[in-house]
């Protein structure tokens, strides 16, 4: 709401959205983030329609993940095979119970993918267990990486979660995947409510 004060100050034409992470449902389905997001926000905006890119449902999980990264190729003119990656303005993310953010879940053997920027998931801990996904290689070249967290289930996490550079690297494998997040050259905001907060 309150982006939407300051809508006609706004570009909205220059936008591109993706999503972090998606779950392979239809786009109507009670799950699927593009749905959320359009009832809360992108259709209250003038952002192209050609602008949003949802998951292609009419292939399968391993194509729509390759078909998502196609497209996020076209968008930005950076060739997968050329080993450049291309640079998010700002990505939203949040963070579960358990410190997962997108479908990056602890321990599991996405964390340690280096070469694709989308992933498809199909044995996620959170149902529905088929998503896509952006991997690291994404998340650490965003310019602005913003992350929301609220209600006391996130409490018992965040203090793990925003342990100092040094400290999360000597985790090492055991490190939370929210706290993997920190990007090369940009930075990361977290906005967390008092209940997500009582334990820092």
């Amino acid at each position: 709401e309150g982006l939407l004060a300051y809508a006609d100050k706004i570009d909205f034409s220059k936008w591109h959205v993706f999503f972090a992470d998606e779950r392979y449902v239809e786009h109507t389905h009670e799950d699927s983030n593009l749905r959320v997001c359009k009832d809360a926000f992108l259709d209250k905006v003038p952002i192209p329609k050609e602008n949003i890119y949802g998951i292609d449902m009419s292939k399968s999980l391993q194509d729509a993940a390759v078909s998502y990264q196609s497209a996020l190729a076209k968008v930005t003119g950076v060739d997968p095979k050329g080993g450049k990656v291309p640079e998010f303005d700002l990505i939203l993310l949040g963070m579960g119970p358990d410190g997962h953010t997108c479908s990056l879940f602890p321990e599991h053997p996405l964390l340690k993918e280096e070469t694709v920027w989308v992933a498809p998931i199909s044995d996620s801990p959170k149902p529905p267990p088929q998503r896509i996904t952006f991997t690291y290689p994404i998340l650490q070249n965003a310019k602005n990486v913003f992350f929301l967290a609220a209600g006391s289930s996130k409490a018992d996490v965040l203090p793990q979660v925003l342990l100092p550079f040094k400290e999360m690297l000597a985790m090492g494998d055991g490190a939370l995947p929210s706290a993997r997040v920190r990007p090369k050259n940009g930075s990361v905001v977290w906005f967390v409510d008092e209940a997500a907060a009582a334990k820092l």
